[in-house]
């Protein structure tokens, strides 16, 4: 008996990377899985046959998700697909670093739209959802930087800050009706995004580790799993640090 069986879990960003991650394991906990990408492709493909491979029901479905519309047409077709969703993973995300001075409007409006506005949209749509169902778990994926900040990456730590304000909100507003809203904050995880980082700053982050690693995908969706199972049923406008001690 899965942690997960009979629930449904909308994942976005999911066709790779933490996203990918947190989807497998909770195809392996019994969920079935709805997960959005950019686009349709080989890596979708290969990604939602891993996810079948555990025996659950899964989808794939290419949706812009910092698009409000788009975010909202998505939404009701997987609610006609399922029936229902039980967890909402706000996972979609990218960087464009640089000092706040070099930064330009594009730089800054790109990272704020994609991490968070995408969760505000993917919200709205699903708590009407959850609210009739009277239950549901929002995990929305910020990051140490959202804590803390870092030099170069103003966008990004504010874009994962506001993530954190957006669950501590809808925990108020929605937990009368049954539904929790908490927020992962990853550390240094090893995935194409770090990697794609100059060595300078990878080296300088592996420093301050006092676990003296990098931290992996499943990490994360250990934490994932543990807000979207009933084992956290009384967790809710939390920050969960996934960091290695690193912010502690």
């Amino acid at each position: 008996m899965g942690l997960l069986d009979g629930k449904v879990a909308l994942i976005t960003g999911a066709a790779r990377g933490i996203g990918k991650a947190i989807a497998l394991k909770f195809a392996s906990e019994g969920a079935d899985i709805a997960f959005t990408d950019l686009a349709l492709n080989e890596t979708t493909d290969n990604t939602l046959k891993e996810i079948e491979a555990f025996g659950v029901k899964a989808r794939a479905y290419a949706s812009n998700a910092a698009d409000y519309e788009q975010t909202h047409e998505v939404v009701k077709e997987i609610m006609a697909e399922f029936g229902h969703i039980d967890v909402l993973v706000n996972n979609a995300g990218i960087t464009k670093d640089g000092l706040m001075m070099r930064m330009n409007e594009q730089q800054w409006d790109a990272v704020l739209t994609v991490n968070l506005k995408s969760a505000f949209n993917f919200i709205h749509a699903c708590t009407p959802v959850m609210a009739k169902q009277r239950g549901g778990s929002i995990i929305n994926m910020s990051s140490v930087v959202g804590v803390s900040g870092n030099a170069g990456q103003c966008n990004y730590s504010a874009s994962k800050a506001g993530l954190i304000g957006l669950a501590k909100s809808i925990a108020k507003e929605m937990g009368p009706r049954g539904i929790r809203a908490n927020c992962i904050a990853p550390g240094f995880i090893i995935t194409d995004m770090t990697n794609a980082l100059p060595e300078n700053v990878r080296e300088e982050w592996a420093k301050q580790i006092p676990l003296r690693r990098g931290g992996t995908p499943e990490d994360v969706a250990n934490v994932a799993l543990f807000l979207a199972s009933d084992l956290s049923s009384y967790v809710s406008g939390q920050v969960i640090h996934c960091c290695g001690a690193m912010n502690c």
